[in-house]
């Protein structure tokens, strides 16, 4: 009988990595979500994670870090900043690094999870960075990811085992809407996740998250909710 594949999935609740979390069930992996909480102003994306991961009964591993030079460095972080409100048009600058990028996060987030998919044996790491429609976030680009497939396979037990963990990105070249498309085709519960960068009972529709999400949406078709 063949063994089940299992794999960590990168989990904040939001669009991406809930659909990220949907298309590995979807392909047969026994996954443990793991959501990172790294200061953010807000726990709003917290509760959705809970939500979703209970509807699936998928295990959820919350792991909340203590990063206090965050708070000069991110706007996401701490409640001395302003979120940005801007034009679409600056939003998707590719040469521009906003202040809504967290230092080195996804090289944090995966060390993480390597450590994670190491201690547990799963076969992968799920994660649902966007080259595409993104607010140019230099650690959601594939080159990136590359060079950290290697690193995760020399630097773990797993890897220098012969048993490497495999890094896995099924959204990193799609855009925003053919990632809400390939949600819709998957099911996932749109109005459970959480995008947007302000807490609340609502998203606020005006910050770089909620215009990509809204611009999604609106190019795919589909309805969000």
């Amino acid at each position: 009988m063949k063994k089940q594949k299992t794999a960590v999935v990168l989990f904040s609740g939001g669009l991406d990595s809930t659909t990220c979390l949907y298309w590995a069930l979807k392909r047969g992996y026994k996954c443990t979500a793991l959501n990172i909480f790294y200061g953010q102003r807000h726990s709003r994306e917290m509760q959705s994670a809970k939500a979703i991961a209970k509807k699936l009964g998928v295990k959820l591993i919350q792991v909340k870090l203590n990063l206090p030079w965050l708070e000069k460095a991110c706007s996401l972080v701490g409640k001395n900043h302003k979120i940005p409100d801007e034009p679409m048009s600056v939003i998707k600058n590719k040469s521009r690094i906003p202040s809504t990028y967290v230092p080195a996060r996804n090289l944090v987030f995966m060390s993480v999870a390597a450590s994670l998919a190491d201690s547990v044996g799963a076969d992968a790491i799920i994660a649902g960075p966007n080259a595409i429609d993104y607010s140019g976030y230099p650690d959601c680009r594939p080159q990136f990811y590359k060079p950290l497939a290697k690193a995760v396979k020399e630097g773990t037990k797993s890897g220098v085992s012969g048993a490497p963990i495999e890094i896995v990105t099924p959204l990193l070249r799609l855009s925003k809407a053919q990632i809400v498309k390939l949600g819709s085709s998957l099911g996932v519960p749109f109005g459970m996740t959480w995008s947007c960068y302000n807490g609340g009972k609502k998203p606020c529709g005006k910050c770089d998250s909620c215009k990509l999400r809204a611009e999604g949406f609106a190019a795919a078709g589909i309805e969000d909710k």
